[in-house]
């Protein structure tokens, strides 16, 4: 009779070992499964995904009702075996017992589940999702009872439990994709065009627009001729025109409506009017941020724009190649002056621009510059610096060295950069 009985305790204790170990993979496979995906596979129409998204909408609840029918089935193993063990060997079977479920809880119920569902925590959570749905229906309402002790003790204790630091999506987003990017399942690319799209909340239209002074403009008072030559002779489509001063912009003109007007006089460009031509300049404060310049961009239908400051002045034009480019690097078609600004050097060393932007520069060669003070790596080394240096003058920050081989006036205009090792 003893001996049937130390067999049906056993037996039981087996039974709680295994449900102990349903609870632990449960927990672990449902806390790491992917939100993201197991949306996808709802959508598809995937068997169990709507259960294990039901399930991670309330994690709290989860939680709770996996916690708690773990400790409940580990507990009563852990009584009965102490019980046989006591039976076997008097006194001495409680030290037996203890050794021997630390043991086989530890190996059996938390340790080898866990590992089998970390190592598919999608699949594993497919699975086990309509079996825990059961378990949190019926441990649901101890759970929250749990809950409301807890929350009142922890307010006795200064805790405010509503309070809490939370990524915002964008932040969650950057973040994975970075961790994907290290362990190598994310290109380079990709991970920037990624980075570029989050940014370009971030960013304002200063950030990325082409400065003033390298803004090639036309005069409108030349000849109708004059102006025609150097518009054929530009890289560019559009051409801000101004009069009187350069600062006057006073209109826009089209290389495809100076085509179209071109044909209308038989290709005697003596006879154009080229304000008629031109369209309306639209002016954007430089505050604006990428993401609304890009919906503007689509609103109006329009791909350029000039950006003025708090008193109105012109600080340089953004179109929307600079904001797209923001996102897929450089965009380069059979017009462009190929002149990036930037060439490595045998010694490591890397040769650049003033003007060049920092944000590119990072792109290109995957350093991490700051872009908050400056949008240039001249405008970087004289924050830093905190004087316009002269040729030759070397600076160290940030891990690079940064020495000025030209300046025109008050601006560098060619830097040699090199990795401290």
């Amino acid at each position: 009779m003893m001996l049937a009985s130390l067999w049906l305790t056993a037996l039981a204790i087996l039974f709680l070992i295994a449900l102990s170990g349903f609870f632990s993979g449960s927990e672990t496979a449902l806390t790491a499964a992917s939100r993201a995906r197991m949306h996808q596979k709802e959508k598809s129409g995937e068997p169990g995904a709507s259960a294990v998204n039901q399930l991670l909408q309330s994690r709290e609840r989860l939680i709770g009702s996996l916690l708690l029918g773990n400790n409940l089935v580990n507990i009563l193993a852990s009584a009965l075996a102490t019980t046989a063990f006591l039976s076997l060997f008097g006194e001495a079977g409680v030290v037996y017992a203890t050794l021997t479920m630390t043991l086989v809880v530890l190996v059996f119920a938390e340790v080898l589940p866990k590992t089998w569902a970390i190592s598919n925590p999608d699949g594993f959570a497919l699975k086990v999702a309509p079996y825990v749905r059961v378990v949190t229906l019926l441990f649901g309402p101890l759970v929250i009872a749990v809950e409301w002790v807890v929350v009142r003790l922890l307010r006795l204790l200064g805790v405010d439990t509503k309070e809490g630091q939370f990524l915002s999506g964008q932040d969650e987003l950057r973040g994975a994709v970075d961790l994907l990017h290290m362990e190598g399942s994310v290109v380079k690319d990709d991970r920037d065009r990624f980075g570029g799209l989050l940014d370009l909340e971030e960013l304002d239209v200063s950030d990325v627009m082409v400065h003033r002074t390298n803004v090639m403009s036309i005069n409108a008072d030349d000849s109708s001729t004059s102006i025609v030559e150097q518009a054929l002779k530009s890289p560019f489509t559009r051409i801000p025109l101004w009069k009187d001063e350069q600062d006057n912009f006073v209109g826009i003109l089209h290389a495809k409506d100076l085509l179209r007007a071109l044909a209308l006089v038989k290709g005697e460009p003596e006879k154009l009017d080229i304000m008629a031509v031109a369209s309306e300049v639209w002016f954007v404060p430089d505050t604006t941020s990428l993401k609304g310049q890009l919906n503007a961009f689509l609103k109006r239908k329009s791909h350029f724009s000039l950006v003025v400051d708090e008193y109105g002045e012109v600080m340089g034009l953004v179109t929307l190649e600079d904001i797209l480019e923001e996102i897929v690097g450089e965009i380069a078609d059979e017009h462009d002056i190929d002149v990036k600004g930037v060439k490595k050097e045998p010694d490591g060393s890397v040769l650049v621009d003033g003007s060049v932007p920092i944000r590119d520069l990072n792109r290109v060669l995957d350093w991490k510059l700051p872009d908050e003070e400056a949008t240039t790596i001249a405008g970087l080394v004289i924050h830093e610096a905190r004087q316009i240096p002269e040729p030759g003058q070397g600076f160290t920050f940030y891990n690079f060295r940064f020495r000025v081989l030209r300046k025109d006036r008050n601006r560098i205009t060619s830097l040699r950069i090199t990795p401290v090792k």
